[in-house]
C-alpha cells in the first residue's frame, strides 16, 4: 500500500485506502447487477413483471417457480459463428503516383470545365427564351449576389453562425419594400390587396427590428473587458450622406437615380454578411446590415408616389412594426434564441405570401398587358410558395423548439407518398395558374399554391426530429431568402433580388456545413431523419455493460488535481441554464493554473452557435472556446473531460460501430481523455435514440441528475477546495 510498481510495462498502484473502497464499488456494482435484472423483466410501460424463460439471465437466476425446482438452467444453445467474409482484394494500381495524380487532375479538370459549360450555355439561353432585357439584368444580379453569398459565409467563423442567421434573417425583413411599393388607399387601406400589402409591411418591419436587435445582443454577448468600444454609432455618416446626396438627386429629376440608390444597400448588406467572418469585426457587420436594410428602404420610400393620406398609413405601420419587433426582442431569454429565429423566419414567408397576393390582385385585371407577364406570373406563383413553405415550417420549427410540440418526429403513414401528392397537386396548380393567369381561375389555383404549400412545410418539418432542428432552421433561412429573390422578380426590383439571393445561397451553404457535421445528406435529414436510419442498419440488441456513478465530491477534486480540462456542452446546458456555473468554475480553475478548454460541436444546440452564445453570456472568454476540429487532437493529453448534457455529438459509435445510424458522423472524441465524466438527468439516450457506448467505458463515470444542481453544487465545492 501507498507504492507504485512497475510491472512487465503495467504500473500497479497500490492504494492506501483500498479497504475502504472496496465496499464502495463492491455495493456498486451488485446494486447495479440487480437493477439491471428487475429493469430485464419489466416491459417498457407496464407496472409488472415479466419472467421471460428465453432469456439466459432469467432462465440462470431462477430457482423455483410454481412449485417447481428449476434449477440448474440447462446450458445455453450457442449458435456457430458466422463464417468470416473473404476480403475482397483491392485491385492493383499499376499507374505510378505521379500519373495517378495526373489522371485526378484532369478528372476535376473536366468537371469544372463542364460545370462552367453548363452555366454559359444555360444564361445565354435563358435570354434567348425570354428575350426579356430587364429578366436579363435581374438573372445577371441574382447570379453574381449567389456567388457572392457563397464567397461570404465561409468566411463566417462557426461561433458566429447563430448572430449570422438572427442578421440575414433581419436583412430578409426587406420583404418590405415590395409591400411599400404596392401600398396605397389613403390613411387606412380601402381593398383587399391594399389590406395584404399593409400587412406585409408590418409583418417585415417587426422581423427587421427584432432581428437587428437580437443580433446586437449576441455580439454584445462575446465582448471581453477591456474591448475598445466599436463605435459604429459613426455608421450615421454615410447613412445620412447618402440620405442628402439622394434629396439632390431627387431634386434634380435625374432618371437614373433610383436604380443607383440601390447598390449602396446592396453592397452593405453584403458587407454585414462578410463582417462577422471574427468577433473583432461581427458588430460592425451588424451596423452594415443596418445601414443597407436603412437606405434601401429609404431609397424605395423615395421612388414611390404616394398620397399624404398613404404616407401616413405608411409611417405609422412601419412604426407599430418596429416597435413590436424591439420589444420582443429586448425580453427574450438567451435559451429562447433559436425558436425566436425561427419565429422571425415565419413573417419572412408571410409577408412574401401577402406581397405576391397583392400584386397578383392589382394586376389581374390586365395581366394580358403586362410585357413581361409569364415571367412575372411564374414569380408570383414561387414566392406565394416558398413562402408558404417557409411561413408554416418555421412556426412548426418554433412549436418544437420552444416546447410546444413533441421534439420526435411525426410519422404519418405514407409520408413520403403525403409528400409527392402535395408537392405534385402544387406544381399542378402552376401549370394551371400559367395557363390562365389574370382569370378566376388564376386566381383559384394560386390559393391552392398557397394553401398546399403551407401544408408541406408544416408537414415536412414536423417529421424532422429534434435532433435535425439546427439543419431544419438553416433550409428555413435559407427558404427565407428565395422568396425574397422571387419577389424582386415579380417586381423587377434589383435590391430585392440581390439580397435575396445573398440569404439565400449563404443559408444553403450553412445548411450543407451542418449536413457534413451529421454525415447526412440534406435529403435524409428533411424526408428521413434517424429512425429511419436505425430501421436501416439495425444489427440487433448490444451489449451496454455497465455504468459507473460518481459524486459531486469526486468530481470537484479531481477537477482541483487536474493539470488539463475540457468542458463539452452540450443542450442539456442550455435547457439547465447551468452556463452560469460552469463560467465561475473555469474562473476559479484558471486562478489555479489549470488549463481549461470548451469544445463545441458543429451541431450542439438547436441552432448553429447557440453554446457559444451562451459561454459568451456567461463571461467565458471565446478564444479559450474552440471547435470540434480544433481540439479533438488534444483529449489523449487531457486530464479530465466534464460533458454537461451532450450525448449524440460524443457517440463513440459513431467510429467503433458501423452498423451504428450515425456512423460516420464526426463526434468531439472525448473517451480518448484520462478521465471522463458525464454529466445527464438520466442514462436514457439522447434526441437520435442511439446507445452511447461511451457510458460504459472504463475511463468514464456518470453524474446523474439535474444539470443545473449538479453545476452548482460542484461550484461550491470547488470554491471550498480553493479556500
Amino acid at each position: 500500500p501507498g507504492e507504485v510498481v512497475h510491472h512487465n510495462g503495467v504500473t500497479c498502484i497500490g492504494y492506501s485506502d483500498l479497504p475502504s473502497r472496496l465496499p464502495t464499488q463492491s455495493s456498486r456494482l451488485y446494486s447495479n447487477n440487480v437493477t439491471k435484472l428487475l429493469l430485464s423483466m419489466a416491459p417498457k410501460g407496464k407496472k409488472e413483471l415479466l419472467l421471460d424463460f428465453n432469456d439466459e439471465v432469467t432462465r440462470g437466476a431462477l430457482l423455483t417457480h410454481d412449485g417447481k425446482l428449476w434449477w440448474p438452467a440447462p446450458v445455453p444453445q450457442r449458435a456457430p459463428p458466422p463464417a468470416r467474409a473473404e476480403k475482397k482484394k483491392e485491385p492493383v494500381d499499376l499507374l505510378s503516383p505521379a500519373e495517378r495524380a495526373n489522371v485526378n487532375a484532369l478528372a476535376e479538370t473536366k468537371r469544372y470545365a463542364n460545370s462552367l459549360t453548363i452555366g454559359a450555355v444555360s444564361t445565354l439561353g435563358m435570354a434567348l427564351v425570354t428575350k426579356d432585357p430587364a429578366f436579363t439584368q435581374l438573372l445577371m444580379t441574382f447570379s453574381l449576389s449567389t456567388v457572392a453569398g457563397y464567397y461570404a459565409v465561409w468566411g463566417v467563423v462557426p461561433a458566429l453562425h447563430s448572430p449570422l442567421m438572427a442578421v440575414t434573417n433581419a436583412i430578409s425583413g426587406l420583404t418590405a419594400v415590395g409591400g411599400l411599393v404596392m401600398m396605397k388607399g389613403g390613411v387606412v387601406p380601402s381593398s383587399t390587396a391594399d389590406v395584404m400589402a399593409a400587412s406585409a409591411v408590418l409583418v417585415s418591419t417587426v422581423n427587421i427590428a427584432g432581428g437587428f436587435l437580437v443580433t446586437r445582443r449576441m455580439l454584445d454577448m462575446f465582448r471581453r473587458a477591456g474591448d475598445p468600444d466599436d463605435h459604429t454609432k459613426l455608421f450615421a455618416i454615410p447613412a445620412g450622406a447618402f440620405a442628402a446626396v439622394y434629396a439632390v438627386g431627387m431634386a434634380t429629376g435625374n432618371p437614373a437615380l433610383h436604380s443607383a440608390a440601390y447598390l449602396f444597400p446592396s453592397l452593405a448588406c453584403i458587407g454585414a454578411i462578410a463582417g462577422l467572418s471574427s468577433q473583432s469585426t461581427a458588430r460592425y457587420g451588424n451596423a452594415l446590415g443596418v445601414m443597407g436594410v436603412g437606405t434601401g428602404i429609404l431609397a424605395t420610400l423615395g421612388s414611390l408616389s404616394v398620397d399624404g393620406g398613404t404616407a401616413i398609413q405608411i409611417l405609422g405601420t412601419m412604426g407599430v412594426g418596429g416597435a413590436a419587433g424591439a420589444a420582443i426582442a429586448s425580453r427574450i431569454a438567451v435559451t429562447e434564441l433559436p425558436q425566436t429565429v425561427a419565429a422571425f423566419h415565419s413573417l419572412v414567408g408571410a409577408a412574401a405570401m401577402l406581397t405576391c397576393g397583392s400584386a397578383y390582385l392589382n394586376e389581374m385585371a390586365h395581366y394580358a398587358t403586362l410585357p413581361n407577364a409569364g415571367m412575372h406570373a411564374a414569380t408570383t406563383f414561387l414566392g406565394t410558395v416558398i413562402g408558404g413553405v417557409t411561413l408554416t415550417g418555421s412556426m412548426v420549427a418554433f412549436g418544437k423548439l420552444h416546447g410546444i410540440m413533441g421534439s420526435r418526429p411525426l410519422a404519418l403513414k405514407n409520408r413520403d407518398l403525403i409528400n409527392q401528392v402535395m408537392a405534385g397537386s402544387t406544381a399542378a396548380s402552376f401549370a394551371v395558374f400559367m395557363l390562365t393567369p389574370g382569370s378566376s381561375l388564376g386566381m383559384a389555383s394560386l390559393a391552392a399554391g398557397a394553401g398546399l404549400s403551407t401544408a408541406l412545410g408544416a408537414h415536412v418539418t414536423a417529421s424532422i426530429g429534434g435532433a435535425d432542428m439546427p439543419v431544419a432552421v438553416t433550409v428555413l433561412n435559407s427558404y427565407s431568402g428565395w422568396a425574397l429573390c422571387a419577389e424582386g422578380f415579380m417586381l423587377g426590383n434589383e435590391l430585392l433580388t440581390t439580397v435575396g439571393a445573398l440569404i439565400g445561397s449563404s443559408g444553403a451553404i450553412l445548411s450543407w456545413i451542418m449536413c457534413k457535421a451529421m454525415n447526412r445528406s440534406i435529403t435524409n435529414v428533411l424526408f428521413g431523419g434517424y429512425g429511419e436510419a436505425i430501421k436501416a442498419v439495425d444489427a440487433g440488441p448490444k451489449e451496454q455493460g455497465i455504468h459507473k456513478e460518481t459524486s459531486v465530491d469526486e468530481v470537484s477534486e479531481a477537477l482541483m488535481t487536474a493539470s488539463k480540462v475540457i468542458i463539452v456542452p452540450g443542450y442539456g446546458l442550455a435547457v439547465a441554464k447551468a452556463q452560469y456555473a460552469i463560467a465561475d468554475i473555469v474562473k476559479t480553475l484558471a486562478k489555479k493554473g489549470v488549463d481549461v478548454k470548451f469544445a463545441i460541436h458543429p451541431v450542439a444546440g438547436r441552432m448553429p452557435g447557440q453554446l457559444n452564445v451562451l459561454l459568451a453570456e456567461a463571461g467565458v472568454p471565446y478564444d479559450v472556446v474552440y471547435e470540434m476540429d480544433e481540439i479533438n487532437e488534444e483529449f489523449p493529453s487531457t486530464d479530465l473531460v466534464l460533458v454537461i448534457g451532450a450525448n449524440d455529438t460524443i457517440n463513440s459509435a459513431a467510429q467503433e460501430d458501423p452498423t451504428s445510424p450515425i456512423a460516420g458522423m464526426p463526434v468531439i472524441e472525448v473517451w480518448k481523455a484520462k478521465h471522463v465524466v458525464i454529466m445527464k438527468r438520466t442514462m436514457g439516450a439522447g434526441y437520435a435514440d442511439v446507445d452511447n457506448p461511451v457510458f460504459f467505458k472504463e475511463n468514464t463515470d456518470m453524474l446523474l441528475g439535474d444539470a443545473k444542481h449538479s453545476c452548482d453544487m460542484l461550484h461550491a465545492r470547488v470554491i471550498e477546495h480553493d479556500l
